[in-house]
C-alpha cells in the first residue's frame, strides 16, 4: 500500500511539475528596455541661437532634453509585439507623431530563417539610429538626417545563414506613418547583409509628393586591430520628378583604449544635388565615450562643419560653425 500511495503522490507530483511548467511557458516573455539622454551644447564661434548636430525640435545653447525612449516588448511562441515610445524634443524631430510612438509592430517567426514583421518600425538604412544609445557619437551626421527614420508596412527577413540575410519591404511613403496613405503609393525596401556589411535600396514614393525616388546606401565596418574600428557608411538619393537628390559619405573611426574610455572620430562629407547645382557641406566630429557604470555613458564632444554654399542648418549666414556638447545617456 506504501509503495502505491508513493507511486501515486510521485507521479501526482510529475503531473503538476509538468503542468506547472507548461503554465510558465504559455505565459511568453515580457521585457521592458529603453534610453534617457540630456546633454549641455554650445556654440564656439557664435552667440546665435541652435546647435550644432544635435538631434532637436527646439535647438539652443544651455542645457537641453534630449528624449527618453521606453520599448515594451512581449513574445510568445512564434509571435511577438513590440511598442517603442519615445518622447522628448529628440523624439519629435525624427518623429512624425511628435514622440509618441517610435515602434509599433507585430513580428511572426514562420521558420528559423523567415520572420514577417507589420507595423511601423525603424529604418534599414544607413549608420546610425534615433536613440543615441545606439550611436557613439551624440551629434548625429547629415545622412541621418536626410532619412528615412521610420516605415510603416510589411517586412519579411530571411536567415539564410549565420553570415548572410535578406530582407524585402513594402512600406507607406516613409514621411507618412501616421497609419493611413491617402495617395495610394508605396516604396518597395530591400536589404542583403553578409558578415556585417549591408547594401540597402528602397525605391518608390517618399510622402512629399515625388514618386520616383530611389536610395542606395551602403552600411558597414570592420575591426582593424583589436582595439581599433573603421564603420562606414555611404549613401546616395535621386528624383527625376524632383530633380534632385542627395549623395554623401562618412567614416566612424573608433579606438577603445580602455574598458572604460573610448575615443572617436566621425569625418563627413555630404551634398546635396539638383538641376540648378550642387552645395556641399563637410562636418568633423570628435566624440569620447565614458562608461560611468555599466548603464551610464559621457559623451563629450567637439564638432566642426563647413560649408562654402553656407548650408549648415540653423545658420545660414556662416561657411562654417563649431560646438560643444557633452551628454549623459542612461541604458535600461
Amino acid at each position: 500500500m506504501k509503495k502505491i500511495i508513493f507511486t501515486f503522490l510521485l507521479a501526482s507530483s510529475l503531473v503538476i511539475t509538468g503542468q506547472e511548467k507548461e503554465d510558465k511557458e504559455d505565459k511568453g516573455t515580457f521585457t521592458l528596455s529603453g534610453s534617457v539622454d540630456v546633454y549641455h551644447s554650445s556654440n564656439l564661434k557664435s552667440n546665435s541661437l541652435g546647435t550644432v548636430g544635435i538631434l532637436s525640435d527646439v535647438p539652443a545653447n544651455g542645457f537641453g532634453l534630449g528624449m527618453i525612449n521606453t520599448i515594451f516588448a512581449y513574445e510568445k511562441g512564434k509571435a511577438g509585439v513590440v511598442a517603442d515610445l519615445a518622447y522628448g524634443p529628440r523624439a519629435n524631430a525624427a518623429n512624425a507623431y511628435q514622440g509618441a510612438i517610435n515602434q509599433l509592430y507585430a513580428y511572426y517567426k514562420a521558420s528559423d530563417k523567415v520572420t514577417l514583421t507589420l507595423g511601423q518600425f525603424n529604418t534599414f538604412y544607413g549608420y546610425e539610429v534615433i536613440s543615441p544609445s545606439g550611436n557613439f557619437n551624440y551629434s548625429v551626421s547629415y545622412l541621418f538626417g536626410a532619412g528615412p527614420f521610420s516605415h510603416t508596412g510589411l517586412k519579411i527577413d530571411y536567415a539564410a545563414s549565420e553570415d548572410l540575410s535578406f530582407m524585402l519591404a513594402v512600406t507607406n511613403p516613409h514621411a507618412i506613418i501616421t497609419g493611413s496613405n491617402p495617395t495610394n503609393n508605396y516604396q518597395l525596401g530591400f536589404q542583403t547583409g553578409y558578415k556585417g556589411q549591408y547594401f540597402n535600396l528602397a525605391y518608390g514614393a517618399d510622402g512629399f509628393g515625388f514618386t520616383d525616388v530611389l536610395y542606395l546606401d551602403y552600411t558597414g565596418g570592420f575591426d582593424a586591430t583589436e582595439s581599433f574600428y573603421i564603420g562606414i557608411n555611404a549613401a546616395y538619393s535621386k528624383s527625376s520628378d524632383a530633380d534632385a537628390g542627395y549623395q554623401g559619405a562618412a567614416l566612424y573611426l573608433q579606438n577603445k583604449f580602455s574598458e572604460k574610455f573610448s575615443l572617436g572620430f566621425r569625418p563627413e562629407f555630404f551634398s546635396y544635388t539638383s538641376g540648378a547645382g550642387d552645395t556641399n557641406v563637410s562636418a568633423f566630429t570628435l566624440s569620447g565615450n565614458f562608461s560611468l557604470t555599466e548603464s551610464l555613458k559621457i559623451i563629450p564632444e567637439v564638432r566642426y562643419d563647413t560649408s562654402k554654399d553656407m548650408i549648415i542648418p540653423g545658420f545660414p549666414a556662416d561657411d562654417s560653425m563649431t560646438g560643444a556638447t557633452i551628454a549623459a545617456v542612461y541604458t535600461f
